[in-house]
C-alpha cells in the first residue's frame, strides 16, 4: 500500500499539494483507493480516497495503527557537515533507515562546511521514513555553534567520539542497554582540544569507535547501528 506524509492530517483530512499530485497524478489512484498515511510520530492511518484532486487530495481516515518499530530509548547524533553535501545526504537517509530520533549539525573550529540548508535533507528524511516501512521522522534541526550545542539539556549519556590519543572506552563498553544517548562526532580535521574539553565540562565522555579512522559520514553511521545492535542483542 502506498504511503503518503501527511503532518497535518489529525487536522484537516486532506493530502498535502506535493502528496497529492504524487497520489492522483503520478499514482493515478482513484476514488475509493485505499492508501497509507502518516504524520511523522509514529501512528500509521489507514484512509479511503473520497476526493481525488491533484491539489488537494481529500480523505477518510478508517483506521489507526502504530508505528511497530518505535523504540524505548532514543539515539540523537550530532554530526558536522562534510564539504560534500552527498556525503552527509547518504548518512541522513541511511540513519533513518536504521531509526534515528534527532540530528544536530554543530559548527566547529575545523569544519569543512560553516553553513547549511536543511531543506533537502527534511525531503530525505521523510522519503527515507516512508520507504523504511515508519511512521516516525527523526527531530531535524538546524546548524548551531558547538558551543551552544553542548549546553542544550539532555537526559541521558553524552558522549563525544574523537582520536585523540587517551584512555577512553569504546562505544559497546561505555554504553548503558535502553539509555537515552547523545554522540558528538566530529569534522575531517576531528574537534580542536579546546572543544572536547569544553564536552567534557558539559557532561560529554570520550569514546572511540574502533580502531579505524573513519569518515565523519561513516563515524555517525556506525554509531548510530552499534546502539542499536547492543539494544536488540542477547546475553
Amino acid at each position: 500500500m502506498h504511503v503518503f506524509y501527511t503532518p497535518d492530517i489529525l487536522k484537516t483530512n486532506l493530502l498535502p499539494e506535493e502528496e497529492s499530485k504524487h497520489c492522483i497524478r503520478v499514482l493515478r489512484l482513484k476514488q475509493g483507493d485505499e492508501i497509507l498515511l502518516t504524520d511523522g510520530t509514529g501512528m500509521f492511518y489507514q484512509a479511503l480516497i473520497i476526493h481525488p484532486d491533484p491539489n488537494h487530495c481529500g480523505v477518510k481516515i478508517l483506521k489507526e495503527t502504530p508505528d511497530n518499530f518505535s523504540f524505548d530509548y532514543s539515539i540523537n547524533i550530532s554530526v558536522c557537515p562534510t564539504k560534500n553535501m552527498d556525503r552527509i545526504e547518504w548518512f541522513v537517509e541511511k540513519a533513518t533507515e536504521i531509526g534515528i530520533s534527532e540530528i544536530n549539525f554543530p559548527l566547529c573550529r575545523f569544519s569543512e562546511r560553516k553553513e547549511l540548508k536543511t531543506n533537502r535533507l527534511e525531503k530525505i528524511l521523510i522519503s527515507a521514513m516512508k520507504q523504511s516501512g515508519r511512521a516516525t521522522l527523526p527531530v531535524l534541526n538546524e546548524m548551531i555553534s558547538f558551543e551552544k550545542l553542548i549546553t542544550q539539556p539532555f537526559d541521558g549519556q553524552k558522549f563525544i567520539a574523537h582520536c585523540y590519543p587517551e584512555e577512553k572506552l569504546i562505544l559497546n563498553a561505555a554504553y548503558q542497554k535502553k539509555s537515552n544517548v547523545w554522540i558528538l562526532i566530529g569534522p575531517e580535521g576531528d574537534f580542536s582540544k579546546e572543544e572536547i574539553v569544553l564536552a567534557k565540562k558539559n557532561g560529554f565522555e570520550s569514546i572511540s569507535l574502533g580502531k579505524s579512522r573513519l569518515r565523519t559520514e561513516t563515524a555517525a553511521l556506525v554509531a548510530c547501528h552499534t546502539i542499536h545492535v547492543l539494544n536488540t542483542s542477547v546475553e
